[in-house]
């Protein structure tokens, strides 16, 4: 799977296209800022006092930027995750929020001592708080959004599966083996990645979709094929079309039809079907009763 050109040379010059995505933002954000506020104060404060609010506002919120990055890798919201980790970003979104606020007020009170002698007053702290953070809850959920789209577009010039992606024309390829490490494709490159890290699989047309830590690699296999190449030891079919690494199992649920709910270490379900729950029974030693 070849990357276009455009893209390789992105690749080359991604960190400082990023950086400077940042700043770029933040600096046009300080000026239609300050002249919205120098239009909003006009003669009621002086003419550096709005570009000092802004400035200090964005120098702040460049330098949380990391710390909103990591917290966005580390707690992503998708389809999976996003119920158990959006709370969680509204809790961050309160610290952010502290932090931005404690930090521009003191870059404030600097710039205001160094420029004219006086001492900035935030005046009352809860009340201009709970303003602060409507703003900043906002620009959080803004840049958590620019960060998803990012990393959407990124994944899908470096030919990231989708999970219900087109498949090729022609029959798949069915190896025999049982490999160690399946041949995945990312970032133009080819990589090996460990059988024992497949999370689950899922059928999608004549793909199969590897399960690695949140992310999704397609073989050109059938459910059929794969199952000659996964260790029976460690991988059990669970669904006509699902597979899961029994190191991951977590929970199993039972369900009044006699299915199962099967939930995994990272939160994810996957469903087992009458037919394999039985046999997921048996390889944890529970004995199946006659019906």
């Amino acid at each position: 799977m070849q990357t276009s050109r455009g893209f390789d040379t992105f690749q080359r010059w991604r960190r400082p296209i990023e950086v400077g995505f940042w700043i770029a933002l933040m600096t046009l954000n300080v000026i239609f800022n300050s002249i919205d506020a120098r239009i909003d104060h006009a003669g009621r404060v002086a003419l550096w006092e709005p570009w000092v609010w802004e400035t200090s506002s964005a120098l702040v919120m460049l330098a949380l930027l990391p710390a909103v990055i990591v917290a966005e890798r580390r707690w992503p919201i998708r389809f999976d995750t996003w119920l158990r980790n959006l709370p969680l970003h509204i809790l961050l979104s309160v610290l952010f929020s502290l932090i931005h606020v404690g930090g521009m007020v003191a870059l404030r009170w600097l710039a205001y001592a160094a420029i004219a002698g006086w001492h900035y007053r935030f005046g009352s702290w809860w009340i201009n708080f709970g303003y602060e953070y409507l703003k900043d809850v906002r620009s959080y959920f803004l840049i958590i959004g620019v960060l998803m789209l990012y990393r959407f577009w990124w994944l899908r010039q470096q030919g990231e599966a989708k999970l219900l992606a087109e498949p090729e024309e022609g029959p798949p390829v069915e190896p025999v083996e049982r490999p160690d490490r399946f041949l995945v494709r990312k970032l133009g490159k080819e990589f090996l990645v460990n059988a024992s890290e497949i999370e689950w699989l899922q059928a999608a047309g004549n793909y199969v979709n590897l399960h690695v830590r949140g992310r999704d690699y397609p073989l050109r296999s059938t459910m059929a094929g794969i199952e000659a190449r996964l260790d029976p030891a460690r991988f059990l079919r669970v669904h006509r079309g699902y597979f899961i690494n029994l190191d991951y199992l977590a929970e199993i649920e039972p369900l009044e039809t006699g299915d199962a709910r099967l939930r995994l270490r990272d939160g994810t379900t996957v469903p087992c079907s009458r037919r394999y729950r039985a046999a997921l029974r048996e390889r944890y030693g529970q004995p199946v009763a006659a019906e």
